[in-house]
């Protein structure tokens, strides 16, 4: 019987082989996603064709919106990565000649004859995230883009899918350091910074207070040297497990399996860093709207660093307010479900991690479905995220929504998120309340 892993890697050599041979002679449109898995998905397929001497041009989107699709060029090459799986009946229409995609989000319609797809959907089911596929569809060209092993890493650790790090054998071919330790970061700061700016685990008291960080050193013990805190990777283990006791004393929904885990640690920019840190910073630079400057901090170049921290600590504290504002905004709520319409109050680019951070607070019991809209233009981003590991498929929830009402939709079971019109936000809220109700009945 062949192995799961197998087919994977069966499927990654036919595709690049598929791919090298049509791309021959011919110019590519690259398109991704601008969170962090699509940044450094595209960073790793840049550098990958500029080795192989291809024509190309990039594209990074938020959204996939259905008349963008209609507009893409007949005559080039369509290379979509970490997004396209929800969109296949567009591609249909827009009548595109090539187009490539590689992609681990939900596939809900039927591909068409013009796309060639990675997906670990179709064949593994194996937890990969874009960058990690990317990273070995390109190592499958030439064997020396295992040098963008690192970039695979930041990937999956944008996507949460630390977990399946090691599946991809990236440990070693990207000189990557693991250790365990607390997974706040970033554990090669001082310990004071990384405890006001942490937002997964969210520590009521803690986050966004600065009184309250001081505060929760002193319980544990914990006190600067020539003014200066040590960081978290420098702890004692008694100093992690009070500071453990100490966070779940005060997120009861923070469980110690949760709080200890895998810290990833690689060098950039010629200096050991914390994975999730990186990660991050290329998050915040793209929801700032700098996805040049995410994509230039990828590739290590000179300046990009700089600019990369400087936004990232602007998108820190649009997040911290960001969640002062959920806490205090009218919701709509029901059994199994809260509805907070943020309207013009939060970014539509951070909508989703406010939504993700809330998932993981004490706010909300386990088995609620949280979903949070935020304007954007003439439309509404809508994310949705499940409180612990229950069973309710949110991206089947939003797409009963959308086929009534119109928009876009993508993600997974547990994570999804919908585009829609502005003058159909009380439909669409009427409309997901409903479904909810409904889905809980099922359950």
């Amino acid at each position: 019987m062949e192995k799961k892993e197998d087919s994977l890697e069966k499927e990654i050599k036919a595709k690049t082989k598929e791919f090298l041979k049509k791309s021959e002679n011919k110019e590519i449109l690259l398109i991704s996603h601008f969170d962090t898995d699509g940044i450094t998905s595209a960073a790793i397929m840049i550098q990958a064709l500029e080795k192989l001497d291809k024509r190309f041009s990039v594209k990074i989107v938020k959204y996939l919106e259905e008349e963008m699709i209609y507009d893409l060029p007949k005559n080039k090459l369509i290379l979509f990565l970490d997004l396209a799986s929800g969109s296949l009946d567009y591609i249909k229409k827009a009548g595109l000649k090539n187009v490539f995609i590689i992609d681990h989000h939900e596939i809900v319609q039927k591909i068409p004859d013009n796309v060639a797809i990675l997906n670990p959907i179709l064949t593994s089911k194996e937890k990969i995230s874009s960058a990690g596929l990317v990273y070995l569809f390109c190592k499958e060209i030439n064997p020396e883009n295992k040098r963008f092993a690192k970039l695979a890493v930041l990937g999956m650790i944008g996507d949460i899918m630390e977990e399946s790090i090691e599946n991809l054998g990236v440990i070693e071919e990207g000189d990557i350091k693991k250790k365990k330790g607390i997974m706040i970061y970033s554990s090669t700061r001082p310990i004071n910074r990384a405890l006001e700016y942490c937002s997964q685990p969210y520590i009521p008291g803690v986050t966004g207070n600065f009184k309250g960080v001081l505060e929760i050193l002193r319980e544990i013990g914990i006190e600067p040297s020539n003014g200066k805190y040590k960081s978290l990777i420098e702890l004692n283990d008694e100093e992690t497990k009070k500071l453990v006791t100490a966070i779940m004393l005060r997120n009861p929904q923070a469980k110690n399996k949760d709080l200890i885990g895998n810290i990833f640690l690689l060098k950039f920019f010629n200096k050991l860093e914390d994975a999730r840190e990186l990660s991050a910073m290329i998050n915040a630079c793209s929801r700032f709207g700098e996805s040049g400057t995410a994509l230039r901090f990828c590739m290590e170049v000179l300046g990009s660093r700089k600019e990369a921290e400087e936004i990232h600590v602007k998108h820190k504290q649009h997040l911290i307010s960001g969640l002062k504002f959920v806490s205090k905004a009218e919701k709509i709520q029901g059994k199994g479900f809260v509805i907070i319409n943020t309207r013009d109050n939060i970014k539509d680019t951070i909508i989703g991690t406010i939504t993700s951070i809330l998932s993981k607070s004490p706010l909300y019991e386990e088995g609620t479905i949280i979903t949070t809209m935020a304007y954007y233009e003439d439309k509404i981003k809508v994310s949705s995220r499940n409180v612990g590991m229950n069973k309710r498929n949110v991206r089947e929830i939003l797409d009963l929504v959308i086929k009534e009402i119109g928009g876009e939709v993508g993600g997974h079971e547990s994570a999804a998120g919908c585009m829609i019109a502005r003058d159909k936000e009380k439909r669409f809220i009427d409309l997901l309340k409903k479904n909810f109700e409904i889905e809980l009945v099922k359950i």
